[in-house]
């Protein structure tokens, strides 16, 4: 079951780039992830009490699992939600989180001392290359600055989260930690609301189904099996397999959005396959 754990990863983050869209149409970005993470930390709390985990833990684990949270949930998805809310192109954004793999390993031996071989920088260069095919260049004729700086700030979120979450191995329990880590990403957005935005939510039947996903499939099952991979493997294989994603949003957008789908596609994500196959195989 554990070895089918990168492949669910995969399917349920991708799928959140396609229900996006949708929630920021009837929303303001921060006051939809705010009201995200409130009920997956509400949820993650229900569930750890019904299982009996211990639910306080040290002033130590509990600001690591805070931080953490803060990053991932709150700098990283604020950032990718901000851009495509004023107007980045998915795909563009999409591109430059991408590169989440390549920082990763490139500072991966100096902050946790791992090894990362000349075969897994080969594997790593080949899934960039295969995700940037499938995501294209056609980004038009300009793009918003203050998307491009969002989308660049979540990228350096999410690779210092992974770096973080892989360096404290705390040891709380999984579902305490994504709790704790949630609340951290939510008081992050009700922070950002009280001094810059506007909340609102339009609570339609399109918002309602989409925050849903994102709410069961994403937070409770992706980001779960996240902080699963990342725990027991190398951060730089685990953050490897995130070059599918662009890929297999695509497929997903051909199937559920009738999105075109072209051979230059199909060539990037057998292109992007082989990568992450190099990169995360044992040597």
């Amino acid at each position: 079951m554990v070895k089918i754990f990168p492949f669910i990863f995969i399917v349920l983050w991708s799928s959140a780039f396609v229900t996006t869209k949708p929630i920021i149409d009837n929303s303001d970005p921060f006051a939809a992830l705010a009201f995200r993470f409130f009920v997956v930390a509400f949820g993650f709390y229900i569930y750890s009490i019904y299982i009996k985990q211990k639910i306080l833990t040290n002033s130590r684990n509990l600001l690591q699992s805070l931080f953490s949270g803060v990053l991932f949930h709150g700098v990283y998805l604020g950032g990718v939600f901000y851009s495509v809310s004023i107007g980045m192109p998915t795909g563009i954004a999409a591109l430059i989180v991408t590169l989440q793999p390549i920082l990763t390993n490139a500072l991966a031996g100096k902050f946790l001392g791992e090894k990362v071989t000349f075969k897994q920088w080969i594997g790593v260069i080949l899934g960039f290359i295969g995700a940037a095919l499938v995501l294209g260049f056609d980004i038009g004729s300009s793009l918003p600055i203050f998307g491009v700086i969002a989308s660049f700030v979540a990228l350096l979120a999410i690779t210092t989260s992974t770096l973080w979450q892989k360096k404290i191995s705390n040891n709380l329990p999984l579902s305490v930690s994504n709790m704790y880590q949630a609340i951290g990403g939510c008081s992050f957005h009700i922070i950002i609301i009280l001094i810059f935005s506007e909340p609102y939510i339009n609570f339609t039947s399109t918002f309602l189904i989409a925050m849903s996903h994102q709410i069961f499939l994403v937070s409770f099952g992706a980001f779960t099996i996240l902080m699963f991979l990342i725990k027991n493997n190398s951060a730089s294989k685990t953050v490897s397999i995130f070059f599918l994603i662009p890929p297999t949003t695509a497929i997903m957008a051909w199937i559920f959005l009738n999105e075109k789908l072209n051979n230059l596609d199909l060539v990037g994500f057998a292109v992007a396959t082989f990568g992450v196959y190099i990169a995360t195989r044992k040597q």
